[in-house]
């Protein structure tokens, strides 16, 4: 099975998406922030990260460039979920090796069907 590690500060965004990944076939792990969400990583078996970009501690942004830079994470696809639309963090995420972006509020079945894709 694979294991999705959702990161997000939003206990409902949490729950939602990880209701419809498990009924996707999914591992679901969960972390509020970027500081946990690279704890989780770094102690999982992950084999993508849906990331929220507006978080205490650590940022998705922060976090995404953080899990790229480290040889054992590099690889893992990272879809960015959040309700951010401006160019210029899509285009920051972009280049920090983001797989992707999906604006919230989202239809599940989209997210479900990006990770079937994405995942490694």
């Amino acid at each position: 099975m694979k294991n999705i590690l959702i990161v997000d500060d939003s206990e409902t965004i949490r729950q939602q998406v990880s209701r419809a990944l498990i009924q996707g076939g999914f591992g679901v792990i969960e972390a509020g922030d970027g500081l946990e969400g690279l704890e989780k990583l770094a102690n999982n078996e992950i084999s993508l990260v849906i990331l929220d970009l507006n978080m205490p501690l650590m940022n998705g942004i922060d976090m995404l460039e953080r899990l790229k830079q480290d040889p054992k994470s590099a690889g893992i696809p990272v879809l960015m979920l959040t309700t951010e639309v401006h160019q210029s963090m899509i285009q920051r995420a972009r280049k920090a090796g983001a797989s992707g972006w999906l604006i919230k509020p989202v239809k599940l079945e989209y997210l479900v069907e990006a990770v079937n894709k994405l995942a490694n």
